[in-house]
């Protein structure tokens, strides 16, 4: 868990300090990420005041402060400008993912979908033909292939930026193919030793979400010491993988995984703590529409009951800095995205 502490502390923070000291901007104001004991420490201050702890502590501690505070924000992915918050529209083709499950399974419904989605203020469309809600079996290869290869084809003749949600390197394949530009995979490049390669193949951006288990077994007792912390250092050494196979950092983006692997109190956590993903220095993508937390948060509604409580937590990210929402309601999310950004820019 973070800890939030008044007084920066002397004498307790050791390098590497690329691991265990770390500065987010929030706002304004800049909060200092201190590991210790296993955990997070957190400060709110400004950038002369941790510049100055830094200096009393060493010359390279100093230097590291520095580089951190002139480190710049992505401005970019997959060809969009990340200047203004960047809505993913949910595209299950698929019979029994947990919200729509068998609402788009054929492929003219798929595509109309898509296209209203688009219409509706969609900037991605993740098409997707494997649902990994919890307990979900997998689906044979050449069927997820068979789903997916119809939609994405027409959705990319209409112009439409597609995405492929996929843990499978032939899937990747075959809807890169087609001319998706986007890998989204909730394994995070783990599930298939050769999706790594396939990645590195090609020029598509790539979006790692962090997950605790395949989804047959993933909420049966997750467990974190410190999981905004577990997480942060599996999505570092993500990063890591894909650099070495080739992949510039320019392309990557990071997704926690609320509800992958994570109980009520992971979820509240980790969403609690987003920016200390900005640290990682790719976008950061948030996927919160219409999962269980938000039922279990209020009176168990059904997954297309959740609405409320999806763009709640999805404000909350952007205030948190996310980059990118994945939803099932565009125009409705859409609509709270522009009166957010109205309030926060005439402030």
């Amino acid at each position: 868990m973070v800890t939030p502490t008044p007084a920066l502390p002397r004498g307790l923070v050791f390098p590497p300090y690329e691991h265990s000291v770390l500065l987010t901007r929030r706002e304004s104001a800049w909060r200092l990420w201190l590991r210790a004991g296993g955990h997070f420490q957190c400060f709110d201050g400004d950038a002369e005041a941790f510049h100055s702890w830094a200096l009393g502590e060493s010359a390279d501690l100093a230097a590291h402060i520095a580089r951190q505070l002139s480190r710049s924000s992505p401005r970019q992915f997959a060809g969009l400008a990340l200047d203004r918050p960047r809505l993913m529209g949910i595209l299950n083709v698929t019979p029994n993912s947990f919200s729509d499950g068998g609402r788009y399974l054929a492929t003219d419904a798929a595509i109309r979908h898509g296209l209203y989605l688009a219409e509706q203020g969609a900037d991605i469309i993740d098409v997707g033909g494997e649902s990994t809600r919890p307990g979900a079996a997998p689906v044979a290869i050449d069927e997820e292939i068979a789903r997916i290869v119809p939609v994405v084809r027409g959705l990319v003749a209409e112009g439409l930026l597609v995405s492929i949600d996929s843990r499978n390197g032939a899937v990747m394949e075959a809807a890169l193919a087609e001319g998706a530009r986007i890998i989204n995979d909730v394994s995070g490049l783990t599930h298939d030793p050769g999706a790594m390669a396939v990645a590195a193949r090609s020029d598509a951006a790539i979006i790692l979400m962090h997950s605790q288990g395949d989804p047959q077994v993933m909420q049966r007792d997750p467990r974190y010491d410190d999981a905004p912390l577990e997480i942060y250092d599996w999505l570092r050494a993500r990063l890591e993988a894909c650099s070495e196979a080739g992949m510039a950092q320019d392309r990557l983006c990071v997704d926690p995984g609320v509800g992958f692997g994570k109980s009520l109190a992971h979820n509240c956590q980790i969403i609690a703590t987003l920016d200390l993903y900005h640290a990682l220095s790719v976008p950061l993508l948030l996927g919160v529409s219409r999962k269980s937390f938000i039922a279990t948060l209020s009176r168990g509604e059904p997954a297309d009951q959740r609405l409320s409580g999806s763009i709640a937590a999805a404000l909350f990210g952007l205030e948190q800095g996310a980059q990118i929402l994945r939803v099932h309601d565009i125009a409705e999310t859409a609509q709270a995205v522009a009166v957010w950004r109205a309030i926060k820019t005439k402030k």
